[in-house]
């Protein structure tokens, strides 16, 4: 990583304090959230920024509006879509994206690797052909009905902490950007 990597580390602590509060009480704090959002627009300002100030705004604006949807669908907490916001803010539009796509594997693997261990793989495949189902019929059975479905099709004991997914995903982009310029 070169110098310019550094930039990033307060994104990293604060990445890492919500690693904290998301893994044990499921929940991240708007306090938290606050701050990663506030610093990283306030970052784009400053001679060292990660991203201008337009890519800040716009790297704000894809993490909150893709994790909306999934708020919207009751898969993510207000936490998550903020959280993912406010490491928009920090990366920019293209680099959210990418976080975004990384995550969402790597979320996978837990979320596989939990219900493997609880011995749940078979519910967590048929709970998720049904929400599958729901989301191709969402014009027929409403977004409400969706969400609904995907409350109460939970497939393990606990749900998974998102800011951990985000975190590594957020660390590997990064990374990449760092190396490949």
């Amino acid at each position: 990583m070169n110098d310019h990597a550094l930039n990033y580390v307060p994104l990293f602590g604060l990445l890492l304090c919500a690693v904290a509060t998301d893994v044990r009480a499921r929940r991240i704090p708007n306090w938290l959230t606050f701050s990663l959002i506030l610093a990283g627009c306030a970052q784009s300002m400053l001679p060292v920024a990660t991203v201008g100030v337009r890519d800040s705004l716009l790297g704000f604006g894809t993490g909150f509006g893709l994790t909306f949807i999934l708020f919207v669908l009751g898969a993510v907490g207000g936490g998550d879509v903020k959280l993912l916001a406010g490491a928009g803010a920090w990366l920019g539009p293209g680099p959210t994206l990418a976080v975004f796509a990384v995550e969402a594997i790597i979320g996978a693997g837990i979320v596989i690797a939990q219900s493997l261990w609880q011995r749940r793989l078979t519910t967590l495949v048929r709970n998720s052909a049904v929400l599958a189902i729901n989301l191709v019929h969402v014009g027929d059975v409403g977004v409400e009905h969706v969400a609904a479905t995907g409350r109460s099709s939970r497939s393990v004991e606990r749900p998974l902490p998102y800011a951990v997914p985000v975190f590594f995903a957020a660390m590997l982009v990064v990374i990449f950007k760092a190396t490949h310029g």
